[in-house]
């Protein structure tokens, strides 16, 4: 994948200044700083609890009740103006989907909550669906798919309206490998058109080949953020998943596979 991509330098689709958001007397977000810009894809990484779920949320919406400022395509998420929402995708770890809906229903449905007529709703889908190897099974049941399926659909609903902005978390969870390298490809399609790309998963090595920038959340703050190459020069050495575990402190991962081993053996 070697597409072009021009983000830094145009004006940021995201700004984020001093976002702090506390549950009960723990800080989640302790003083977040970052801004986004056009044809980014940028690796949103941390420890379960560092705060990851709750600043994308916070951008989607979804979450009040914070300090701060953040601003989404110009827009305040909490001022009620819906309409930035438009220009966002979003596939969630875990998401709630209508079983009982064929898929060409429910990506139609998808398709005109954003805004589309049913006929383009329904022959983006149709078409999207086609080339991801849905074809036989659009006018199938969601409830008789698969996991890699239902995550084919997620990706195809959060791409139909042709968002600026893609919020991405875990999307490859369940995905065979050759329907992985179509959605990394893909991503850097994206993003060498301009679309900024929030990419958040636990898989280190994914999120080192696809991110023109990784942001590394740890307690509530940003611990890092640049390119792998800019955190290699950080005198941090060896693979992000090295990195990472560098960052934050944790290596203790071997002394804790021997121990579980332990008490597997146990008789």
């Amino acid at each position: 994948m070697t597409y072009r991509f021009d983000g830094e330098g145009s004006e940021p689709v995201i700004r984020i200044r001093d976002l702090r958001m506390r549950f009960g007397e723990r800080y989640v977000l302790n003083g977040i700083d970052f801004d986004a810009y056009p044809g980014q894809i940028i690796g949103y990484i941390g420890p379960n609890g560092a705060g990851k779920s709750t600043t994308v949320k916070i951008m989607l919406g979804l979450v009040e009740g914070y300090s701060g400022e953040v601003r989404v395509c110009g827009a305040n998420p909490v001022d009620g103006d819906t309409e930035y929402k438009r220009r966002i995708g979003y596939v969630p770890e875990t998401a709630d989907i209508y079983d009982t809906l064929t898929a060409r229903e429910y990506l139609t449905f998808i398709g005109e909550l954003y805004g589309l007529s049913m006929e383009t709703a329904e022959s983006k889908a149709r078409r999207m669906m086609e080339q991801l190897g849905l074809k036989d099974a659009a006018n199938a049941r969601l409830s008789t798919f698969s996991k890699g399926m239902k995550q084919k659909v997620l990706i195809i609903s959060s791409l139909l309206h042709n968002p600026d902005i893609l919020f991405l978390d875990e999307p490859l969870s369940g995905l065979d490998a050759n329907s992985v390298m179509v959605v990394k490809e893909l991503l850097a399609l994206l993003a060498a058109q301009g679309k900024t790309i929030f990419y958040s998963s636990h898989i280190m090595e994914v999120v080192e080949k696809i991110s023109h920038r990784i942001i590394l959340l740890d307690g509530g703050r940003i611990a890092a953020d640049g390119s792998f190459e800019e955190l290699k020069g950080q005198n941090l050495q060896g693979s992000l998943e090295q990195i990472f575990n560098q960052i934050t402190g944790f290596n203790e991962h071997h002394e804790i596979a021997e121990r579980f081993v332990s008490i597997v053996q146990e008789v």
